[in-house]
């Protein structure tokens, strides 16, 4: 089973951007996060679109 969400780290990883470039992302609504807690997980979907795998 593929994970729903990932961490900001795990999607640093999967696109090959560091923090500050995935931040930017998220701020300008290019990926779409939730949160849980303390912890703010990226939408897996959201980054497949962004590479364009999806």
């Amino acid at each position: 089973m593929e994970p729903v969400t990932v961490s900001i780290a795990d999607a640093c990883k999967a696109t090959g951007l560091g923090r500050n470039s995935i931040y930017n992302l998220i701020n300008g609504g290019t990926l779409s996060t939730v949160k849980i807690g303390r912890r703010q997980l990226v939408h897996v979907e959201s980054i497949k679109k962004l590479v364009g795998a999806a």
